[in-house]
């Protein structure tokens, strides 16, 4: 570390996890929790011990939840510390004295959310060892938006591609959420985007994030409209839309156009600027741009001889990611979804991806099932791992991705992304889409570039929905260990209200005349107290706007890390990095070490000096290279050949719980779903050898006018065809769909019938027995209840990638270190 940190240590503790107990110490500094075992006391009696000697680190910032057990004298049963980390690791720490214990909940608790503003954190603090892999990198180096547009052809020199780089955001006064670089249609003056941007939730127009190599189509993202409920509308937003969706057509048209002098700078287009005449008009600037965009090359129909909207032959879409009713319930406060009937070049699908809280809820769900994980050696509780509907969402993300890539990739059309300010799920659903489209963003250094770009650049909000500064509540009080009463934050147990009552009172006349704001200090409760306070400090008081609100958090990014999971465990030659790769970048979005992930902005971020006060978390993965890099990596890209194709999609029925994550074994986490599908699969081939042997009865001379030729007549009567619950049709999550409906979802395909007996019509005996055993084992029940299928929307358009499983994870644990903090201290 960067300066000496004050510790203290406990001798002599029991921790426990999975149900194992070990003996050792307990260290406690500033930033940290550091248990060693076994205890010094053993070391000295025994000096072999030393080499054995092992260290745990844990970071403060990813505790979710810090449990004070008190336990009445008499019984024998320690007072305990019981924490779950973010990176579902839980440990109970056992104090055999209760005063021990609880100075150090107080001092953990003190150090996380009493703290009052983000440059407290370890990031400021931190620095790795002088002369170390990882002090030679500067990861802030690593993205420049420049430098990345410029990989995709776009920039002042090259080709015009029908978009040009605007420096209207520079100083972040234009949209303060957004990048201070951002690439829009050429034909698009600046003038015209700022009138754009009042039509906009918090200026965030539609601008571009990704082109593709081959096709040029586009993805572009934005937030969502000021519609309300008068349906208004805005010409300059149907313009800068309708302009992305055009922007490459003059360059596809005249392909050999090169065109250094051709692509203009924001001033070449800005008829605002001074280069512009003084003497235009708005409506005359409006007339010139309106030209601009609609006099390109025109294409005729051969046939009927109409001229050919670019864009007409493509299924260009705008994509909201909401589901339908919330869109339309925030017509009531004025914003929505586009009125489609001003937006004639595209049609507009609703993903229906739930909101924030509803994954909050989803995630607490699931910790819910693994809350005990420190205590107990059990299996997690599989039903609560099935109601949180988990693997739901990160199915319908995964689904809603694929739909995006294959307009962009195969359909070739352009997409427009946006949900309600255009920072959660529209980053998940870009980025995602990306991933599958290029392959450069599954490198290492390119994942980094993705969410660089999308993420953090585009504003994603990772301090509010990390909670970075935790929260009182995340500090409960089980004041009796044995009644099993919990008692948090600004609560009451019952007991001795009235005295409780004239405490508070107290207190509260004792805080006004000494001018403090008691609601500051206790959270959301202004009566709420803490007792038997034992910090030497007074207790800060949170910065305006970096405070931890409860409503804010979310798991958005992690839940992005577990769809990239899933398409690395499903392909897994395709990526350069490996699992452990994604989880230890989630532990650090928590860790609070580096300074990336710090605030909600790329304007936070540059008004802090991050890149000058902190390390970039970069750095600490390109420093250990090897221990992140995938073996099973193939880099060659053919798309003749099958499964080195530069697409990739994912395999919706293949979606499986990340059990490294959770720090699980992959039975005790996916052991239900691999037993489904594993039914699931001999069924579908039992149903295959059916059909396979009445196709034999449609050849001449096989059982003609015999009774084998009515018992397959019979099998293929689609009245008597049970439905086994696994392989029932797929629904499209494209629900609420205005005018892409009808064109983009196609008519449910029923599965192939069963066979039935010749004489009853009944399933025959074996059969029946299989499908007894099939409902016994409940398959489909509450494992992906409500999963969105909607990538078979357009599933017809490819051929089937094939399917690969993972082998199961039979060898015991899986890696426990996503808990451990990766480094050593200094001398």
């Amino acid at each position: 570390m960067a300066a000496p940190q004050n510790k203290h240590r406990y001798t002599d503790i029991q921790a426990l996890r999975g149900g194992k107990a070990e003996l050792g110490d307990l260290d406690l500094s500033d930033f940290h929790i550091v248990f060693r075992f076994p205890p010094s006391s053993e070391i000295i009696s025994n000096p072999t011990l030393k080499k054995k000697a092992k260290q745990v680190w844990f970071a403060f910032h990813i505790i979710s939840q810090c449990t004070l057990r008190q336990m009445p004298p008499g019984p024998g049963i320690p007072s305990s510390i019981r924490i779950q980390f973010r990176d579902f690791t839980y440990v109970s720490f056992n104090f055999e004295d209760d005063k021990q214990a609880r100075d150090a909940w107080e001092w953990i608790r003190f150090r996380t959310c009493k703290l009052d503003r983000v440059d407290k954190l370890l990031a400021f603090n931190y620095s790795p060892p002088q002369g170390s892999p990882e002090f030679k990198i500067n990861g802030w180096d690593l993205y420049d938006a420049r430098a990345e547009f410029r990989r995709q052809g776009i920039s002042e020199k090259s080709a015009d591609l029908g978009w040009r780089i605007t420096a209207i955001n520079k100083d972040y006064s234009f949209s303060p959420t957004y990048p201070a670089f951002l690439v829009v249609p050429s034909k698009i003056s600046d003038n015209t985007l700022k009138y754009a941007a009042t039509f906009r939730s918090r200026a965030r127009i539609p601008t571009l994030s990704y082109i593709h190599p081959v096709n040029n189509c586009t993805i572009t993202r934005s937030s969502q409209p000021f519609v309300g409920l008068r349906m208004k509308r805005s010409i300059q937003d149907e313009r800068l839309v309708g302009a992305c969706f055009s922007a490459s057509m003059e360059f596809l048209d005249n392909p050999s156009a090169t065109a250094v002098d051709q692509s203009p700078s924001s001033s070449h287009v800005d008829l605002s600027s001074d280069s512009a005449d003084p003497n235009l008009s708005v409506s005359e600037t409006e007339r010139m741009e309106d030209e601009l965009i609609t006099d390109t090359t025109a294409l005729y129909d051969e046939k009927t001889g109409k001229r050919l909207i670019y864009g007409a032959q493509q299924n260009n879409l705008i994509v909201d990611a909401r589901p339908a009713i919330n869109s339309y319930a925030m017509q009531a406060i004025g914003m929505g979804s586009e009125n489609m009937d001003y937006y004639r070049f595209a049609k507009k699908v609703f993903l229906n991806i739930d909101n924030i809280h509803v994954m909050r809820d989803s995630l607490d769900k699931v910790i819910s099932a693994l809350k005990d994980s420190d205590v107990s050696p059990f299996p997690p509780n599989r039903e609560f791992l099935a109601k949180s509907k988990w693997l739901k969402h990160i199915t319908g993300i995964l689904d809603g991705s694929a739909i995006i890539a294959r307009q962009v990739g195969i359909q070739h059309s352009h997409v427009l992304i946006h949900c309600s300010d255009g920072w959660d799920r529209t980053s998940q659903l870009s980025a995602l889409a990306q991933l599958m489209l290029d392959p450069y963003y599954r490198t290492l250094e390119g994942f980094m570039v993705l969410v660089e770009k999308d993420w953090l650049s585009f504003g994603h909000m990772f301090q509010l929905r990390s909670g970075h500064l935790s929260h009182e509540t995340w500090f409960p009080v089980d004041t009796d260990g044995l009644a099993g009463t919990t008692v948090r934050p600004g609560d009451s147990d019952g007991r001795n209200d009235a005295m409780e009552s004239a405490l508070k009172s107290a207190r509260r006349f004792w805080a006004k005349n000494k001018s403090v704001d008691s609601s500051k200090l206790s959270g959301d409760d202004p009566t709420a107290t803490d007792d038997d306070k034992q910090e030497p400090e007074v207790e800060p008081t949170p910065a305006e706007g970096q405070a931890t609100k409860l409503k804010d958090i979310s798991p958005v990014f992690h839940q992005f890390l577990d769809a990239t999971y899933q398409l690395l465990r499903q392909h897994p030659t395709r990526f350069e990095f490996n699992e452990r790769f994604l989880r230890r970048l989630l532990y650090h979005v928590y860790s609070c070490q580096y300074g990336t992930f710090l605030l909600n902005n790329e304007r936070q971020r540059h008004e802090a000096k991050l890149a000058e006060r902190t390390r970039s978390v970069w750095a600490y993965f390109l420093s250990r290279r090897p221990e992140f890099t995938n073996d099973q990596y193939d880099a060659t890209i053919d798309d003749h050949i099958k499964g080195r194709e530069r697409l990739i999609f994912p395999r919706l029925g293949e979606v499986r719980w990340w059990h490294q994550l959770f720090n699980r074994t992959d039975d005790e986490m996916n052991g239900a779903l691999i037993a489904s599908a594993a039914t699931a699969e001999r069924v579908a081939a039992y149903q295959n050898s059916l059909q396979a042997s009445s196709d034999l009865s449609d050849e001449p001379g096989f059982g003609s006018g015999s009774q084998a030729e009515s018992i397959f007549k019979r099998s293929t009567s689609p009245s008597h065809s049970p439905q086994p619950p696994s392989l029932s049709p797929s629904k499209s999550v494209l629900v609420g769909v205005e005018s892409a409906h009808a064109a983009l979802t196609p008519e449910p395909r029923s599965p192939p019938p069963l066979n039935r007996s010749a004489s009853t019509g009944e399933v025959p005996s074996a059969l029946a027995a299989l499908q007894d055993k099939i409902a016994g084992l409940s398959i489909g029940k509450n494992m992906l209840a409500g999963g969105a299928a909607a990538s078979s929307v357009i599933a017809s358009l490819i051929p089937d990638t094939g399917s690969r499983r993972e082998e199961g994870n039979k060898n015991g644990l899986a890696d426990k270190e996503s808990g451990e903090q990766e480094m050593k201290s200094i001398d």
